[in-house]
């Protein structure tokens, strides 16, 4: 038992280790001057530290307005993923209508169509209504997902009929059952995927480079590959760029990370 254990604890060091390595690299490269990152591996222990590299990097990348930019592109793909996907979920889970496992099956059937299948359609549509540099073309494509229906009507089967019933009996329509009911009992799930959808449109990068030709409407991954070709002498301002890029997602993981481990687990463990 206790070499089990031991065997645990070591492939979970490991794989910590194989996490964590790739962004302790890149916050230490960011945090040195430039002619300490050509010392390798000594550029791995620190020596002397300064800030000027996302002074300048946030400067020469004009990483401002792609922070703005997919800020706000986030914000409406997300909020419209869990609109959608809970209006859906309910629909799915709880309304009887003609053909419903059919139809539910043809909508996860979309999750097997690669998103590259899909992209020329998608073009030629934010083409045809004009869209092309603006802010309709980086959201409208993906305000659903049957990923987050799926997940969401999962959570909604698990509330109690007796639930639906007391509910029924106190008058209570769709729409009611739906906001006092079923969504507060679905959070964690619904945390969770708020998480994953986050997560998926900030690091989006082929679709914003189609459908955007100007600065004020690229996203921050564009101007982190614009970053990186400018400043191949200066390593450290394109690795200062990207633990700039990754601090809002950092900080979404600490305070989700509660939800998101109660939405991953719900219906692990009954009793």
């Amino acid at each position: 038992m206790a070499t089990r254990t031991i065997g645990r604890y070591a492939l979970l060091t490991f794989c910590a280790v194989v996490v964590f390595l790739p962004i302790y690299v890149a916050v230490v490269i960011a945090i040195q001057p430039a002619a300490r990152v050509v010392d390798f591996p000594g550029v791995l222990l620190p020596k002397s530290l300064t800030l000027e590299p996302f002074r300048n990097a946030m400067r020469s990348g004009n990483l401002g307005r792609y922070l703005v930019n997919s800020g706000v592109v986030t914000a409406f793909i997300v909020g419209g993923q869990v609109i959608t996907s809970i209006l859906a979920a309910y629909a799915f889970a709880f309304v009887q209508f003609p053909f419903k496992r059919v139809v539910f099956t043809l909508f996860l059937a979309t999750l097997m169509v690669p998103a590259e299948a899909t992209i020329v359609a998608n073009y030629e549509t934010i083409q045809h209504f004009g869209w092309l540099d603006s802010y309709q073309a980086l959201v409208m494509p993906f305000l659903a997902t049957a990923f987050g229906t799926f997940l969401i009507r999962q959570a909604f089967l698990g509330v109690p009929q007796d639930l639906r019933d007391a509910s029924a009996l106190d008058g209570y329509g769709h729409w009611g059952f739906l906001r006092g009911v079923a969504v507060p009992l679905a959070r964690p799930a619904i945390a969770a995927f708020t998480v994953f959808s986050f997560l998926l449109a900030w690091n989006q990068y082929l679709w914003p480079l189609l459908v955007t030709n100007d600065d004020a409407h690229r996203t921050v991954q564009i101007g982190l590959k614009s970053l990186a070709g400018a400043n191949v002498a200066n390593l450290n301002l394109p690795a200062a760029g990207a633990v700039i890029a990754g601090l809002p997602i950092f900080f979404l993981l600490l305070f989700f990370q509660r939800h998101l481990v109660r939405g991953l687990t719900s219906g692990a463990v009954k009793g």
